[in-house]
């Protein structure tokens, strides 16, 4: 039985009291029964979840320096925030941990990355705990420097020739490769200005958002993954796609990165360039999805042979991102579009992708097809997938009260989580 999602609080002076359906997934008490059996089970040596097998749907454990690092940390916030919304009990889940503790815990792994460490770019990524963290308490000291640093360290891969932070290092120091992810790294520079009072940082900023939005989107609202600059003349040498079917067609995932990030960018700037250019990026992506209304890995690739694969880490991005989008509108009709093709990504992508049985939330991802990684559960596509609950509760789209209970099979009894093994809750606390 789906949920029934009851238009009220900041948005119902918009609209008239609707009922929309959504996956009862969304609120079930197996979500903080998997992320709990995830943060029991962090390795000894410090690493983080990213993708899982295809099955049986295992956790993989990467290094800090991945750009994936933050994630699971960041999702720890994210049912800490859903504790605050919904209240902690036996039925929902919420009750069986400190979150905010794990979540406390499992950041400390980043706070010693470094610009020689590899990460690049995805700093912005990585600093995402510590902008959560600031949100529960904005004198952390430990979570400011940790912002302020992954912050120095973005703008220090800006140049202002190209008008972009570099991306991607390379051995050859005038190819300056830009993707369109980079779009959500910019979010810690504006946090950083805030609280340094740095107005360079914000600069920083805007200048990539109108580079990228003049060179990494086609007239129809579709995008490049990756655009190569000049170094020294800023000229654009090359667009192509590294991860999608091929240099002219539109991977999903960098798309949602877009719609997301120049809804963000709106958000701190009120600049009205960057609200069209995420209502373009987003009717895109709306007008794109199949006639079966799941999320392909790139819209361009041939259906088969072989079969096209889904993406359920693009498709709760741009669940996310259309939400976040749908808040910056102020009119009744245009909140109402991306809400409806919210509410009808997440009810197709749960469908297909919720699997009780795997350690992830979600089945159904796709890493990097071209290096053959797909069908598998990530941890990005997870966390936006909470995160997309606690948006429409924040809303007023949707009550925690509709839950459903666990059918998870794994527990915190699971030998493969058993307590013997070291864990982020085990590890000294910075905070």
């Amino acid at each position: 039985m789906l949920i029934k999602a009851l238009v009220v609080l900041g948005f119902s002076h918009f609209f008239p009291f609707v009922l929309a359906d959504l996956p009862p997934e969304l609120f079930s008490s197996d979500i903080p029964t998997k992320v709990l059996a995830t943060f029991k089970a962090l390795p000894r040596s410090i690493q983080y979840p990213q993708y899982t097998d295809t099955g049986p749907g295992k956790w993989l454990y990467f290094s800090p320096n991945t750009w994936t690092s933050g994630f699971f940390p960041v999702t720890g916030y994210a049912l800490n925030t859903r504790k605050q919304l919904c209240g902690a009990t036996p039925v929902n889940g919420l009750n069986n941990a400190d979150w905010l503790d794990l979540a406390r815990s499992a950041s400390d792994g980043l706070l010693s990355l470094n610009a020689n460490n590899g990460i690049g770019h995805d700093v912005g990524f990585i600093s995402y705990p510590f902008v959560e963290e600031l949100v529960v308490n904005p004198k952390n000291q430990t979570a400011i420097d940790a912002v302020n640093k992954f912050a120095s360290m973005l703008a220090a891969r800006f140049n202002p020739v190209v008008g972009c932070t570099r991306s991607w290092d390379t051995t050859d120091p005038t190819d300056f490769q830009v993707i369109i992810d980079n779009m959500m790294n910019l979010e810690v520079l504006f946090h950083s200005a805030e609280l340094t009072g740095n107005s360079t940082l914000r600069k920083i900023a805007t200048t990539h958002a109108d580079t990228t939005m003049k060179n990494h989107i086609r007239d129809d609202g579709s995008t490049w993954h990756v655009v190569e600059y000049n170094s020294t003349t800023g000229l654009v040498i090359k667009k192509r796609t590294a991860q999608g079917f091929s240099d002219s067609s539109t991977w999903s995932r960098g798309q949602a990165w877009g719609i997301y990030g120049f809804a963000n960018m709106y958000k701190f700037t009120n600049d009205t360039n960057y609200l069209e250019t995420s209502r373009r990026l987003a009717t895109y992506f709306l007008t794109n999805i199949p006639s079966d209304g799941i999320v392909p890995w790139d819209f361009n690739a041939p259906l088969s042979p072989p079969p096209r694969p889904a993406d359920s880490s693009a498709a709760t991005i741009a669940v996310t991102g259309l939400l976040l989008l749908a808040q910056q509108e102020t009119t009744q009709t245009a909140k109402q579009q991306w809400i409806d093709g919210a509410f009808n990504i997440l009810n197709n992508i749960t469908a297909l992708a919720w699997n009780p049985s795997w350690q992830s939330l979600l089945s159904n991802g796709t890493v990097n097809e071209p290096a053959d990684n797909f069908l598998t559960g990530i941890v990005y596509g997870d966390y936006y997938f909470i995160k997309a609950g606690n948006d429409l509760v924040t809303m007023g789209l949707a009550s925690c009260k509709d839950v459903i209970g666990s059918s998870n099979t794994a527990s915190t009894s699971d030998p493969a989580i058993s307590p013997t093994q070291s864990s982020a809750a085990g590890r000294l606390s910075l905070f």
